[in-house]
């Protein structure tokens, strides 16, 4: 049985685009003169934010002349800064029929939309033709795909001989059941974390090689404890902590509580995000 119904309720908002307006303006931003950048504590949805991203396009070498394919684009926020600094034109792909129409609305925003666009549909079926794009990435997304075996043999289908595919996913590497929710799944029924061991063997089974390979965890370490340490100056009344325009509107009433379980879990050893650059062999 697909679980992809469930994942995509699972992010599903209702009225994004409408919440994403009213956080704009409430920060006192317009969408009229809006920048990629300004968007950024909105629509990176991963650990480590634009930092992280700008850290993973340093480590996957792509151009101006390449045409990616973001995999789980979310509400676009990776694609708009690759297409922001590297210059390059990026095709996203998501579940989420809420966030495929926030992702367009937002890079139509900040004047983006000549170099992205945005499919509604099931990265186990990429709606695209073979060899369609010079590379390949996506951030924090093999944690709700089980068959990571057929997610890879797909992209690697889309993507040309030679070009480079670029995972930042969260992985398990310790032992210990995962308190939920996180901001990938309420509960065990659709997250499939794994291994980065098993990460590697479904790449080359795929046909990929391995470039490059990094745990992230003593970075979202830091970066959690900046976070921590913000949070704690707004509850002392300094001004301080998350402007009006965050990832709340993303995930919802109970942020909170997924951002809480997600940091302990990373404490706890039981995951990390792990970044792996691999290569489509010819």
């Amino acid at each position: 049985m697909s679980h992809e119904p469930a994942v995509a309720d699972h992010y599903t908002h209702g009225a994004l685009i409408d919440a994403l307006r009213r956080a704009v303006e409430a920060a006192g931003l317009s969408p009229d003169t809006l920048t990629a950048a300004d968007l950024a504590p909105a629509d990176e949805f991963h650990i480590g934010g634009r930092q992280a991203t700008l850290a993973f396009i340093d480590r996957l070498g792509f151009g101006p002349d390449d045409h990616l394919l973001d995999i789980g684009c979310g509400i676009g926020g990776p694609a708009r800064c690759f297409a922001d600094t590297v210059g390059c034109r990026v095709t996203g792909i998501d579940l989420t029929p809420d966030y495929v129409e926030a992702a367009a609305a937002l890079s139509g925003w900040v004047g983006l939309g000549d170099r992205l666009d945005f499919h509604q549909g099931s990265a186990l079926a990429l709606p695209f033709e073979d060899a369609a794009f010079d590379g390949a990435y996506m951030l924090h997304v093999g944690m709700n795909i089980a068959d990571k075996a057929a997610l890879f043999t797909e992209v690697a289908r889309a993507v040309k001989p030679g070009g480079t595919f670029g995972l930042f996913d969260i992985m398990c590497t310790g032992d210990g059941a995962l308190a939920y929710p996180v901001p990938w799944a309420r509960d065990a029924a659709t997250s499939f974390v794994e291994t980065p061991a098993r990460y590697r063997v479904a790449l080359e089974g795929a046909g990929f090689e391995i470039v490059a390979e990094r745990d992230r965890r003593a970075f979202a370490l830091s970066f959690f404890a900046a976070l921590k340490a913000n949070t704690a100056k707004a509850a002392k009344g300094i001004k301080a902590g998350p402007p009006p325009l965050g990832l709340h509107i993303v995930m919802g009433a109970d942020a909170p509580a997924k951002v809480a379980n997600m940091i302990a879990n990373v404490e706890a050893g039981r995951i990390a995000p792990v970044e792996i650059v691999a290569r489509r062999l010819k």
